[in-house]
């Protein structure tokens, strides 16, 4: 099939700022509640995010049933688009075939991009995710593809695996990643040159300002118009917006890394922080066989916030920090 490499390049230009996940909010049964699709959607919207993704790991993909899979994105990518939302549907699969058949349906609803990570049964080399890359490609037609592969994925590639990787699925449009030190982002200098590389929303200020371009973020599940004003801040007052960051990251070591020292998952902490955000009804509720955190947690990380980052505390609609 016939790739439009000029729509890729088209796209790496609207991967920018920050973008929210869609987050699961599952009934005492087990089931998602499928009108809180259109709730969390309407309130992202409202809060001026760049963009929403269905179907990352905060989005538990990989407890998700094909059934699923396939009316969550249906009901996802038509609010989107009536909200006028750019949207990325996320077709990972831990095995490969069932992977390219998520590819294939996700294109179907015409997305921005589609996100894919590599087989995770066993780690591969570059030459194998480079087949695999370039059989989703051509599952996904003129769909570009943004690569999800944060640190915890069985394989994590390198700077200069993801460059062979651009060179050989010119498609490839983006990067979910896990980020890094300085040293990290000069080694990614000509991956960050071709396309767009996502970073974790903790670390929006220092990672856009070291030359990421902008952050699938974990604190837009706090609060997604906080999220907002902080990205613009970075751009207007790079100090003030540093400063937030130093704060943020005193509230993940008091708030989540408890958590995650627990022995929990980060998507229950993602889930969790939303319930704790209180700007969408949603429960720290997981799907099967995973359970969440307890009420008591939910409000621990609320007084973190409320102590550390007032600016994602007060569930307001601010357009700038005062």
């Amino acid at each position: 099939m016939k790739r439009n490499n000029a729509g890729a390049s088209d796209i790496r230009r609207k991967l920018r700022g920050v973008w929210a996940t869609l987050l699961l909010d599952v009934n005492e049964d087990g089931s998602p509640r499928m009108a809180s699709i259109d709730e969390q959607l309407q309130a992202l919207a409202h809060a001026g995010v760049d963009g929403v993704y269905a179907h990352g790991t905060a989005g538990e993909f990989h407890l998700l049933t094909d059934p699923m899979f396939e009316s969550i994105s249906i009901r996802f990518s038509e609010n989107a688009r009536a909200l006028g939302l750019p949207f990325q549907i996320g077709a990972s699969h831990p095995l490969p075939r069932q992977a390219l058949e998520r590819v294939a349906f996700a294109s179907e609803l015409r997305p921005l991009a589609i996100q894919v990570t590599l087989p995770d049964w066993t780690a591969i080399d570059t030459a194998t995710a480079s087949r695999f890359l370039a059989g989703c490609a051509d599952a996904a037609g003129d769909i570009p593809l943004v690569l999800y592969n944060p640190p915890h994925a069985r394989t994590v590639l390198d700077a200069d695996a993801l460059v062979r990787l651009c060179d050989a699925v010119p498609t490839l449009a983006g990067l979910k990643c896990g980020g890094g030190n300085g040293e990290w982002y000069r080694r990614m200098e000509a991956v960050l040159a071709r396309i767009a590389v996502f970073i974790p929303g903790h670390a929006y200020a220092s990672g856009v300002l070291a030359g990421a371009h902008g952050s699938c973020s974990n604190m837009a599940c706090l609060d997604p118009a906080a999220a907002v004003v902080w990205a613009r801040q970075t751009e207007t007052d790079p100090g003030a917006a540093r400063d937030l960051e130093r704060r943020v990251a005193a509230f993940m070591d008091d708030a989540i890394a408890p958590i995650l020292n627990a022995g929990w998952q980060g998507f229950v902490c993602d889930k969790a922080m939303a319930a704790a955000g209180g700007w969408t009804r949603i429960s720290a509720r997981l799907l099967w066989p995973h359970e969440g955190v307890d009420g008591a947690t939910i409000e621990r990380i609320r007084l973190s916030a409320a102590r550390h980052i007032p600016e994602f505390a007060r569930n307001v609609d601010a357009r700038e920090f005062t």
